[in-house]
Parts: C-alpha cells; structure tokens; sequence
C-alpha cells in the first residue's frame, strides 16, 4: 500500500467517526465558546469540513485554497457536509497519480501562501489537523449537554455493550 492508499484507508474508516461526532452536538449548544480565544462549536464544525474539501483539491490540483469556515444551515446539513466533503477527498485521492505525490503542493490562505511542501506532507497536514479539531469538538460536548460517542473505544457515555 503506498502513502496515498493508505490516507485513503485512513479517511475511509475516519469518515463516519467524523459524521458520528456532528451527530452528537446538541443545538443549543453551537455557539458555545469556553474562552474568548477557543473556537465555538459551530466554527469548530464548519473548519472540519472544509478540510475534506482541502484534501480533494490537493489531490486533483496540488494546490490548496483554505477552506477556513464553511458555513452550514442546520446540524443536518452540517452532517451531510462533513460526509460529502470527505467522501470527495477519499474519490480524489483514489484518482490519486503516486508519482505525483512528492510534487510541491502550495496552501493558501486568502490570497497567502503559508505553506509549500510535497503533496503528501500538506495532505498528512490537513488530515491530523481535522483530527486535532475533532478532538477539540468533543471536548465540547458535555458541556453543551451532549454525549461523547465511541471512536476507537467506548466512552463514559457509550460504553461498550453487556455481554
């Protein structure tokens, strides 16, 4: 398996965890911030988004045009966002040519470029940041009044089933 198959592979099993996340905030609770400095739960979700949509156009194009905020209309539609959005980078990256996966891929902010490395680097960027965000998110969610789901183990709120 080369480096984009196994992202791919990654994506593949995260997607629904991610989806699984959206599903668990409460309404009430998306424009919960803790600190004035930390990202509210709704900014947090609709920066997660946009990162699978980054992915896609790095794989197609080997450029990146930050998605930085995607808005979204309801939780619903901010579900189905965040499943399409990664469902497109998984599609991409299976078009995915390997040899051009050590080309210089450029990421912009606005018209900023921050970043300038291989394909495969920026692509491994954007996808441990949606990860790091996810995490974030979930550390909002009790306080908003939702539960925290099972990722990769149970959670104190969903334990694992009785045998």
């Amino acid at each position: 398996m080369n480096n984009p198959e196994f992202l791919r592979a990654l994506l593949q099993q995260e997607r629904p965890l991610f989806v699984k996340v959206v599903g668990a905030v409460v309404e009430r609770g998306l424009d919960h911030r803790p600190d004035p400095k930390s990202r509210s739960v709704r900014e947090l979700l609709s920066h997660i988004i946009g990162h699978g949509f980054d992915l896609a156009e790095l794989a197609e194009d080997g450029v990146v045009h930050h998605r930085n905020q995607m808005p979204f209309d309801s939780l619903a539609d901010a579900a189905k966002l965040m499943d399409e959005s990664f469902a497109a980078a998984i599609e991409k990256l299976g078009a995915t040519d390997v040899t051009r996966w050590g080309e210089t891929a450029d990421f912009f902010v606005g018209d900023q470029r921050v970043i300038q490395a291989p394909r495969q680097q920026v692509a491994w960027i954007l996808f441990l940041d949606a990860i790091h965000h996810r995490g974030q998110l979930t550390t909002h969610l009790r306080a908003i009044g939702g539960k925290v789901p099972s990722l990769y183990g149970p959670s104190a709120d969903e334990p694992p089933p009785a045998h």
